[in-house]
């Protein structure tokens, strides 16, 4: 039989024992520190008295001194009532996992024969909220890296809904790739972008990190070769409501890089000396600090970081970041460059721009998407397709025209598969070589562990000036060509 607990994961937290009537003002002033998954409350019933709730904090708060919580906010806690850290074990069990109404299986071979039984007891003792029961056959050998199911129970309707972080995803799951396991990184990563700022999403699917990131503020431009990953990424655009923010691409990754960074004829720059950075003034940032929109939808508004990998991050960035925030919202690009083209694969791309009112979400003042000049400034690539995003990275090699950039260069987010027998060292040569410079202070995070001597990584550094087009020539590439 099906052992439901191959599927648990063992979370070891800590939690806060305060008063009852004190848990709004607490979740106030934690912001940012306490549990965030998916159909998970922060905050539980305390078992050893009703009159006291537990307040579950960050998998970030490591310390039981709360160390990692900033002084200021433990004091104005701690002005408001006395606490008591004590330790909080939360498993997510087999019911934690699935894609909406969909079970997905991976059973085993010596399991088989019994698959319609499994099938059957999964789909009955969880109905209605399991209506199709799938598992996963054969290896994955299409190159949009889709598993095959067989349905063995339920209805036959592989389209379902998904929410995580207050996002809504649709998506057919026979068509594109879909990993529930991955939505706490997808959140994490989102934490350390900013209202204003330009990102591209290489291997973008449906959007788990190009929705969230637009719902922050940002603009994005998300590619993925795969055609219904496009089609939903733009679904998933208009029903969270950014669609002005989100221009989809559907290419191999290489060329949609390659056409960001292209120059128009129009913008060909003959003066001898190309100023590196615009006065904050000339682009500003209108930056809504509501949590909500006026039609009562949730914004993902995460204000902290939440691992210490990414206090580094911060670090690391340095007084660059003044560079990179007074241009962010300056990048704009010409109209031609992200027309309605039906998710072509010819080096041209699809905007879902312009149907949006009303929002009050964050977003550049008066600038859409389509004017944004991506060859001039964009803060950071996503590049999660760990089987071979390394293998990408050449996509960078003299891409950029320091003729026409302005600000520091974008911070890279590699995700790649380290193994057992393998080091830090070894991926960061590897990225290295395809990018054909040195990589300056990479920085490691451990995503999960996908098999036994098998684990999820992603590497984040910042670009380096070695990667830099130094031609000063008005030879350009024409975006048209999608080359």
């Amino acid at each position: 039989m099906l052992d439901e607990s191959k599927f648990d994961v063992h979370l070891k937290l800590w939690a806060l024992r305060i008063p009852r009537e004190l848990c709004k003002v607490a979740t106030r002033i934690l912001n940012g520190y306490l549990l965030d998954k998916a159909r998970i409350k922060p905050i539980t019933e305390d078992p050893t008295c009703e009159k006291n709730r537990y307040v579950i904090l960050s998998e970030k708060v490591q310390n039981p001194d709360l160390s990692d919580i900033p002084d200021d906010k433990l004091d104005e806690l701690k002005g408001s009532c006395k606490i008591e850290v004590v330790p909080y074990s939360l498993t997510l069990g087999y019911s934690y996992w699935g894609a909406g109404h969909i079970a997905h299986l991976n059973i085993h071979e010596e399991l088989l024969p019994h698959k319609d039984v499994i099938a059957k007891v999964i789909y009955d003792k969880n109905y209605p909220r399991i209506k199709t029961v799938v598992n996963k056959v054969g290896t994955i050998t299409n190159e949009f890296r889709v598993p095959n199911f067989e349905i063995l129970a339920g209805q036959k309707d592989m389209v379902t809904e998904v929410k995580q972080y207050g996002a809504t995803f649709k998506l057919d799951y026979g068509l594109v790739y879909w990993n529930s396991r991955l939505e706490h990184e997808h959140m994490r990563l989102v934490s350390q972008f900013r209202a204003g700022e330009i990102i591209c999403d290489m291997f973008a699917g449906i959007g788990p990190f190009s929705i969230p990131a637009a719902q922050k503020g940002c603009v994005v431009y998300a590619n993925d070769l795969n055609p219904d990953s496009t089609r939903y990424l733009k679904i998933n655009a208009e029903i969270n409501k950014v669609d002005d923010l989100v221009c989809a691409y559907n290419m191999d990754a290489r060329n949609f890089i390659s056409q960001l960074m292209a120059v128009p004829d129009s913008e060909i720059k003959t003066e001898p000396d190309v100023p590196q950075c615009r006065t904050c003034e000339e682009y500003e940032i209108q930056v809504n600090e509501e949590s909500k929109s006026e039609n009562g939808r949730q914004n993902v508004e995460v204000k902290e970081v939440p691992d210490n990998v990414t206090s580094n991050l911060e670090c690391a960035r340095g007084s660059s970041r003044k560079a990179d925030t007074s241009v962010s919202a300056a990048v704009k690009r010409s109209s031609s460059n992200c027309q309605e083209v039906n998710g072509s694969a010819d080096g041209t791309g699809t905007s879902v721009a312009g149907r949006r009112k009303g929002s009050t979400n964050k977003r550049m003042r008066g600038s859409e998407i389509s004017n944004a000049k991506t060859w001039e400034h964009f803060d950071h690539v996503i590049m999660n397709l760990p089987a071979s995003a390394l293998q990408f990275l050449d996509a960078f090699r003299g891409i950029i025209k320091r003729k026409y950039w302005k600000g520091s260069l974008p911070w890279i987010h590699c995700y790649c598969f380290m193994r057992a027998n393998e080091t830090q060292e070894f991926i960061v040569s590897e990225a290295e070589s395809a990018l054909n410079a040195s990589i300056q202070d990479p920085i490691f995070h451990r995503v999960r562990d996908v098999a036994p001597n098998k684990a999820m990584f992603c590497l984040s550094f910042r670009l380096p000036e070695a990667c830099f087009n130094e031609d000063n020539t008005d030879t350009i590439i024409h975006s048209a060509a999608g080359e």
